[in-house]
């Protein structure tokens, strides 16, 4: 089976469902192991020495790397190959969350809601234009988009299923490992730290907000999303794999939570999903939510400093519908930071040492290696 059921509102699949879906990660695997490594082959030995005469220098940024490759056969059809999966995937999982939504709603609103946590939905919350301007991900309608009138969970579903493809099984059966990782870096960093609440932004369907709630289980844990099917399932699966959470549906540039309420902040691949502008207004955001030596810590794709691995980011931008996965590469999380009204001596950058990777009992989850952090402690 290429994904697991690992709580009881995960969507299910059908024989041929599976086998289409199993597909779809051997060939996101094949991609990854045995077509991309040409790329490092063509950098090497063709585009370097290639500059080195004409320019006398390497591609000193992304865009000269990425100009350069894409005129390569064999990089055309890694990018062809890459951005055709990523279509796939989602044509492959979306009939089978269609196929049972009602059921799934159903089974939410009986069975996982409000036990534990609590979810609220905004539905009269504006959706940013840096969220609806294209489809994330190169997913047909984005997060936010509802396809039935009421109740609508269908985005997060696809989401538990399409996410371990893509993935392809490395970050954990709950596809946890970031939130994982990120806490136990927390917790080995500042070890008298103990926050009484938490919020994490752009939660998606929680799969790193929950790992929060074991890494500190005396705190009150609350996290935002403005996609309202996502938030939705959130809150379902939270209370199926018996979290407890407080959901609620909100731009993280500007929430309603009173000022100083949280001891931490943090969020998981979301600031490359804003633009620049947003960006700033989070960390305003964060510092006024923040209590007095209060937490704030971003994980995102960011922090490289070679040309050609910043590369893969701007494919993202260019090809998969991720057009500030590039932009972000050049930000200064520092000065960012500072403005917002941060102490320059209480900023950090770090990266956190992979759950999964680390652990001799991690099954099927391999983990990434290590993820990139940025944050400071308010004063």
């Amino acid at each position: 089976m290429p994904v697991n059921q690992t709580h009881k509102m995960f969507p299910d699949a059908v024989h041929d469902e599976q086998s289409r879906q199993h597909f779809i990660r051997s060939l996101k695997v094949h991609i990854a192991e045995d077509i991309m490594p040409v790329n490092d082959c063509l950098y090497q030995k063709k585009i370097i020495p290639n500059f080195k005469k004409e320019k006398g220098r390497k591609p000193k940024n992304r865009k000269e790397v990425r100009e350069a490759l894409f005129k390569e056969p064999a990089n055309k059809m890694w990018s062809a190959m890459l951005r055709t999966s990523q279509e796939m995937l989602y044509e492959t999982v979306r009939p089978s969350i269609e196929r049972q939504l009602p059921e799934l709603i159903l089974k939410g609103k009986r069975n996982f809601s409000g036990k534990l946590g609590s979810l609220k939905v905004n539905p009269s919350l504006k959706m940013p234009p840096y969220h609806t301007a294209v489809d994330i991900h190169s997913k047909p309608g984005a997060y936010h988009t509802e396809i039935v009138e009421k109740d609508d969970i269908a985005a997060g579903a696809e989401y538990d299923r399409t996410i371990h493809l893509y993935f392809m099984g490395q970050a954990g059966p709950n596809n946890d490992d970031m939130g994982r990782s990120s806490s136990e870096w927390l917790k080995k960093n500042f070890k008298s730290f103990k926050p009484r609440r938490i919020l994490d932004m752009g939660c998606t369907i929680g799969h790193s907000t929950l790992p929060y709630v074991d890494a500190f289980p005396n705190a009150e844990i609350f996290a935002i999303d403005v996609a309202a099917p996502c938030i939705r399932y959130a809150h379902h699966r939270a209370e199926a794999l018996k979290k407890r959470a407080h959901f609620s549906q909100q731009n993280a540039e500007k929430t309603n939570f009173d000022d100083g309420y949280f001891d931490l902040v943090v969020s998981h691949l979301m600031m490359h999903e804003t633009s620049s502008k947003a960006i700033r207004n989070i960390y305003r955001e964060c510092y006024r939510l923040l209590s007095k030596k209060g937490i704030m810590m971003h994980v995102d794709v960011v922090g490289q400093k070679d040309p050609y691995k910043k590369y893969f980011t701007e494919w993202n931008a260019h090809y998969n519908a991720e057009p500030y996965l590039g932009t972000i590469q050049d930000e200064d999380f520092q000065i960012i930071t500072s403005d917002a009204g941060f102490c320059e001596d209480t900023f950090f950058e770090d990266n956190a040492v992979s759950y999964y990777s680390s652990r001799s009992d991690r099954g099927e989850g391999k983990g990434f290696g290590s993820y990139h952090l940025v944050g400071a402690k308010k004063k």
